[in-house]
């Protein structure tokens, strides 16, 4: 090849000019010895192109076939080197280009993705990728609203007050001071803004709890999307999770991104309800971020189909997925509108404990005094308790008392 280049160009091909690569590393395609060869990742060191051939090549090759490769190929046994490194996933690749799910999906390209190729071959995705994600169970943290400083069996008003105050403020969607009006002009009693927002809060607190432990079973198939709020002008994201049958929220969860380990610890909630041996279908937009935590809930209960990704791209059915799962993907979107209604005349949120708090009541309220049509107007999760009930705020007198 040098002789080629010499005859070609009529000058020898030189050498680099800085040779940092050590002696015993020579390319994988052409044999050329480390003065032609470069490192082509930086710091990691780990990957080298050859000036002569142009080629990239693994640095340890050799020793991580032998022993020290800590994953391997599920498709030629051949060892995955570390491609990226991020500081919540590693992403291992397999080098092999004769590997069988390489030469698979090269068949797979039509001619003008053939073509494309040639010219930019890094938009395709050949080889077998592995995802090492760092999270660890104990990051997967539900968001709750902190313990507050009003305690709620300790408070000036009745119940029946308290029953109303949520009962504007959550299940009519109005704002806190319209709350404190309606009851200051209708019911004669007073009470300020503030104090619905401390009464929310403190309310929120034990019916997190309420929420969770009364979410019962589960359906092996849920719907989950994210939705936007604004929380000091700067967006945040809910997620939720949703079964068709029942039409009850599974999870919830606010974060400031919508990244993998939020939606990992949405799913988490989703199925933590779940029957021995069950195994679910979770429905989503074209987010990779529930893939990439399907990924790692699979790895860490330790089976590949305990959870399964089905994805509705788009407004249109432009494949069969998307057809055959948009009924569950419009179920979501008008938990997102509903959540929208009752959330907009915040107007936003200056703290993220309040816009917590409000999605708790949101969910409570959604859960357990919210009449379906689709139900038979009946709510998602039925109590006994509140049947006999006929008022809006003594159901949430007694949520309350049932939960605190």
């Amino acid at each position: 090849m040098l002789k080629d280049y010499s005859l070609k160009f009529g000058k020898e091909l030189k050498s680099v000019r800085r040779i940092t690569v050590a002696q015993h590393i020579h390319c994988a395609h052409c044999n050329a010895s480390h003065q032609y060869l470069y490192y082509n990742d930086g710091v990691l060191k780990s990957q080298v192109r050859c000036k002569v051939c142009g080629e990239l090549s693994q640095t340890e090759y050799r020793l991580r076939r032998a022993e020290k490769a800590k994953y391997f190929c599920p498709y030629c046994g051949g060892a995955l080197f570390r491609w990226k490194r991020k500081a919540e996933v590693t992403i291992h690749k397999c080098s092999n280009d004769n590997c069988p799910y390489r030469v698979n999906a090269l068949s797979k390209l039509n001619p003008l993705e053939k073509a494309f190729k040639k010219l930019h071959s890094s938009h395709f995705k050949l080889c077998y990728q592995y995802r090492e994600y760092h999270f660890k169970q104990a990051e997967l943290v539900h968001s709750s609203p902190v313990k507050p400083l009003v305690d709620i069996s300790k408070i000036h008003n009745s119940q029946n007050v308290l029953g109303l105050i949520l009962a504007f403020y959550i299940s009519f969607a109005t704002t806190a001071r319209k709350t404190a009006l309606i009851l200051r002009s209708v019911f004669n009693i007073d009470v300020s803004y503030q104090t619905v927002l401390n009464y929310a809060e403190a309310a929120a607190y034990h019916c997190h709890q309420f929420n969770l432990a009364n979410k019962g079973p589960v359906d092996s198939r849920q719907a989950g999307d994210e939705a936007y709020i604004k929380i000091l002008g700067k967006d945040h994201f809910t997620f939720f999770f949703i079964t068709p049958k029942r039409h009850k929220i599974t999870a919830y969860h606010l974060a400031r991104s919508r990244d993998t380990l939020p939606a990992i610890i949405a799913m988490n909630e989703a199925i933590r309800t779940a029957k021995p041996q069950q195994k679910f279908t979770l429905i989503s937009d074209g987010n990779p971020a529930y893939p990439a935590g399907i990924h790692f809930l699979n790895e860490l209960y330790g089976s590949k189909d305990f959870i399964q990704h089905r994805k509705v791209v788009g407004l249109q059915n432009l494949d069969a997925e998307s057809e055959l799962f948009r009924p569950f993907r419009q179920l979501i979107e008008r938990l997102n509108r509903t959540y929208k209604y009752h959330v907009r005349p915040a107007c936003g949120f200056n703290s993220f404990n309040g816009a917590t708090a409000l999605t708790t009541l949101f969910v409570t309220h959604y859960n357990f005094l919210r009449p379906r049509m689709a139900l038979d107007y009946q709510v998602p999760i039925p109590m006994s308790e509140l049947e006999a009930i006929s008022t809006i705020q003594g159901k949430w007198a007694k949520i309350i008392s049932m939960a605190a």
